[in-house]
């Protein structure tokens, strides 16, 4: 088989595993189908938002449809402060208000009389804006690193020589991961770190314990079962980044006023 078939296969396998991660995340938008007198509206509500009023935007609502928005501090048992949407640029438009760094807000939205997400509310995040010099640049070295891996795998499983490959995909790793990675979460809530042992940020951990496997693969490189250990770190790597990115990230408390990793 010719390397160029590995890469195509390793770019599809990355392909749907970053846009699996991505659309199963807590930051991804809602989508929802809002029904009216027979016909059906597809919109989306925003689940991240940075530090101005996030603007909720219904989409192809008729303007004769009045709408609603209610929120409150998340996690709180607050009443709902409801908002009415307004006409604006030929879409219904409402404010949902700016939050400290981490703060989250959790909202439902009326149309037309019917209530939508009132059951599981939608679940907003603020957070700093992050600049486009160190997000871009994490964002496509863990994207390399997931390539790098996958190709790494396939390399292993038909015999091939891999050893390279290991090796780029823990130095791709290390510094999308442990350089950028905390300066891309500094910027955006403050801490460096919110992973073991400081927090519970998934997206923190799963990065340290995919790097850890790549360290033992890379430690017993002159062991001849070294293929598995290489096939069980890219199998472990794959496995934890399905998760939803930015699970379990930092929060506001608005309790105690600070920042709980």
């Amino acid at each position: 088989m010719k390397k160029s078939v590995y890469w195509f296969l390793a770019i599809v396998i990355t392909l749907v595993l970053s846009i699996y991660q991505r659309m199963t995340g807590p930051t991804y938008p809602k989508r929802l189908t809002v029904e009216l007198n027979g016909e059906h509206y597809k919109i989306k509500l925003p689940r991240s938002g940075v530090q101005h009023d996030e603007i909720v935007t219904l989409k192809g609502i008729p303007f004769d449809v009045n709408s609603q928005i209610h929120y409150r501090r998340y996690p709180t048992t607050n009443d709902y402060t409801t908002a009415d949407f307004v006409w604006k640029d030929s879409a219904w438009q409402a404010a949902l208000p700016v939050q400290p760094v981490a703060g989250k807000l959790q909202y439902y939205i009326t149309v037309g009389g019917k209530d939508y997400a009132a059951d599981e509310p939608v679940v907003i995040r603020f957070r700093n804006d992050v600049p486009a010099s160190i997000l871009v640049p994490h964002i496509l070295l863990m994207f390399a690193a997931m390539l790098f891996a996958v190709y790494t795998f396939l390399l292993v499983v038909t015999h091939r020589e891999y050893r390279r490959w290991l090796k780029i995909t823990v130095g791709t790793l290390f510094v999308g991961g442990f350089i950028l990675g905390p300066l891309v979460q500094h910027a955006a809530f403050g801490p460096w770190w919110a992973g073991f042992p400081y927090g519970t940020d998934l997206t923190d951990n799963k990065t340290l314990i995919s790097f850890l496997f790549f360290m033992v693969a890379l430690a017993t490189l002159k062991w001849k079962y070294n293929k598995w250990v290489v096939g069980l770190a890219v199998l472990v790597m794959i496995a934890i980044f399905s998760i939803p990115h930015s699970t379990y990230g930092s929060e506001f408390d608005y309790t105690t006023q600070q920042l709980k990793r």
